[in-house]
């Protein structure tokens, strides 16, 4: 183990170290360019526990990826900074070479530091953690000190390296845990015991909201917080939320009104989830209902679909097209195993294997399913969107003229069936796409 510059040496006082320096760091991780509620560096666990060192009186930086001493003194207070402690949070356990990256380079960089994993992949694979060279501790699950404390956003907001612009949102949990025990899922193993807050009123210092519950319908007081939302939305106090891991549509079912205040409270893009067969139709196709009533569109209606699963690709594209009937957008998720440590998944690659990423061949995918579903979803969900009646990409990059389009898409409107719609593109040298279709790789 190794010592820091700043330990306090009794046991008597029970390892607390005043003023000492604590460096967070998150990891590299290839967060998609796109991912509205991530781009801004808001790693939720590093800013509890930047306040909570700041409420010790210890000195907090917080970076993200693999930055040298002088990028590092830019951040903050613009000083020389040699920590005592180096906190390296993870994500996905696939991610594990940026972990093993990054603690490398402080390790290099600060020899003396002790440095500290803790988060999902610590979490999940403990064990594989400490292998790693440079790691001194692992920390697992949550800490529950830290999550007594507000989050540090003054870090984020005032650092230009991984920010340079004040982020106008808000992460709030107002669970720990979920219930559900889903085989797939690791919350319930990182996050074993179910908490739940009865209030979040005073924590809202934003006007746009981003809940990171992982079943926030579960939450025994959610009707007292959508109560909450709804009376700050009157008071023009919060704009909108989003909870990031949907709505369990099982709660829905027990509690229809919950989806008129869920409306009333400014959520935006609600989820549900239909991980399971073809045979639940019928109750998905209920939560859809209940969420219509509750005053969402269809086409703002998510789903949340897991594939390279259990379930194999023929069925998956069976609901993947009962979504397209009921006029409601996929979010699909790529299943990996909770103990994969790699991921090199290319869309631009042909024939990639379980070598580059997990493939569940036992339920009959294959590289090309994988991506041939991954393909049809996305063109399925502009169809949805723009309410096409096809896809073309023709459409989706505007090479057409619009006047074109909108004398194609009324000709089309006039044509009752398939065949007749698909002689007609042709003549018109259309390129077309019917998400009605069961749809198979073509090499």
């Amino acid at each position: 183990m190794k010592l820091t510059t700043t330990s306090i040496q009794s046991s008597k006082l029970k390892n607390i170290v005043i003023n000492m320096r604590v460096l967070l760091v998150e990891p590299n991780f290839p967060i998609p360019p796109k991912s509205k509620n991530h781009k801004n560096f808001l790693p939720i666990g590093l800013l509890k526990l930047a306040k909570m060192h700041m409420l010790k009186g210890n000195e907090v930086k917080l970076i993200r990826g693999n930055l040298s001493p002088k990028e590092i003194r830019k951040v903050g207070n613009n000083s020389w900074y040699i920590p005592d402690e180096i906190l390296i949070t993870t994500l996905f356990t696939y991610w594990k070479k940026y972990v093993v990256e990054c603690v490398k380079h402080y390790d290099n960089l600060f020899p003396s530091a002790k440095i500290v994993l803790g988060g999902i992949y610590a979490s999940l694979m403990p064990e594989d953690c400490k292998k790693i060279p440079g790691v001194d501790e692992v920390w697992k699950g949550v800490v529950p000190e830290a999550e007594t404390c507000f989050q540090a956003y003054e870090l984020v907001e005032g650092n230009p390296k991984p920010n340079p612009k004040a982020i106008d949102y808000q992460i709030i949990q107002t669970t720990r845990g979920c219930n559900r025990k889903c085989n797939f899922c690791g919350t319930w193993k990182i996050e074993p015991i179910f908490t739940a807050k009865k209030s979040i009123r005073e924590e809202i210092s934003k006007k746009k909201i981003v809940f990171y519950d992982n079943n926030i319908a579960m939450n025994p007081y959610f009707e007292n917080i959508l109560d909450e939302l709804i009376e700050l939305k009157r008071e023009r106090k919060i704009i909108w939320c989003e909870s990031q891991s949907g709505f369990d549509g099982r709660e829905l079912l027990k509690k229809p009104n919950l989806a008129r205040k869920i409306k009333l409270a400014g959520f935006i893009n609600p989820r549900i989830a239909w991980d399971g067969k073809l045979t639940e139709a019928h109750d998905i196709k209920k939560q859809i209902e209940i969420l219509l009533d509750g005053g969402y569109k269809r086409k703002d209606i998510f789903v949340f679909m897991l594939y390279n699963w259990e379930i194999p690709f023929d069925e998956m594209e069976k609901k993947r097209i009962r979504c397209y009937d009921w006029g409601v957008q996929i979010a699909d998720c790529r299943y990996r195993p909770l103990d994969f440590t790699y991921d090199e998944f290319n869309s631009r690659i042909i024939g990639q294997s379980n070598k580059d990423y997990y493939i569940h061949e036992k339920a009959g995918w294959t590289d090309a399913l994988v991506k041939q579903f991954r393909k049809n979803v996305r063109r399925q969900n502009i169809c949805v969107r723009h309410g096409f009646p096809f896809y073309s990409k023709q459409f989706e990059t505007m090479s057409i003229p619009k006047e074109k389009i909108l004398k194609i898409l009324n000709e089309i409107s006039e044509l009752k069936t398939s065949s007749e719609k698909k002689k007609y593109l042709l003549r018109e040298k259309v390129e077309f796409w019917f998400p009605s279709e069961i749809t198979y790789p073509m090499h």
